[in-house]
């Protein structure tokens, strides 16, 4: 079980991204007042945890009704994984959007999708197939937790890291997930080709 819940945790992680997304956090929150930053970042986790668990749960279903085979959504799943990290390489910043409605900040855009991304729930439902639900749920509430507690840390890690520090961070985590995505990619073809 603890085998399982690492395996599940890295991916997710890496996935999440929160080092990375923490420049991005910063400027969305600049001007925000610091009693509402506590109620910003609650939100985000509640908002990403919901739709992660969701997913999570009632997503299999999805695909046994779309009669999606568990290949064809680690090929579908790899190749998004890919252009996502590819994109986040070969791009200046995740995302470039203004932010005015700081009511709706924490879940939107900081809990779906900067938290909670095409990239982690796809990676959480290839994950639930590979590995089972419990560790993959324990790994996705615990990679959520992470993300707060960074944010919650924001100030000190950034000052730590610096802009340049956590824009690498950022890139390698892509790069890995790069790496993890072609692992799927690799498994669902092989898979296809044992049971066609």
């Amino acid at each position: 079980m603890i085998k399982e819940f690492w395996l599940c945790f890295v991916p997710l992680f890496i996935a999440v991204d929160s080092i990375g997304i923490l420049p991005i956090y910063m400027s969305l929150t600049e001007g925000v007042e610091k009693s509402r930053i506590n109620k910003v970042i609650l939100q985000s986790m509640g908002t990403a945890l919901a739709v992660a668990l969701a997913f999570l749960i009632f997503g299999q279903f999805l695909l046994r009704f779309l009669n999606v085979s568990v290949a064809d959504f680690m090929c579908a799943g790899g190749a998004l994984l890919f252009i996502i990290s590819l994109k986040d390489l070969l791009s200046a910043e995740k995302i470039q959007q203004a932010i005015t409605d700081h009511e709706s900040l924490g879940a939107v855009p900081l809990g779906v999708p900067l938290i909670a991304g095409p990239g982690v729930l796809t990676t959480i439902l290839l994950l639930t197939d590979q590995h089972g639900m419990l560790p993959t749920i324990a790994a996705t509430v615990a990679n959520v937790l992470a993300a707060g507690l960074i944010f919650f840390l924001s100030q000190r890690i950034y000052h730590v890291l610096g802009k340049v520090g956590a824009k690498i961070v950022s890139k390698v985590s892509c790069l890995l997930l790069a790496a993890i995505a072609v692992m799927m990619i690799r498994k669902g073809v092989v898979m296809f080709i044992q049971n066609p």
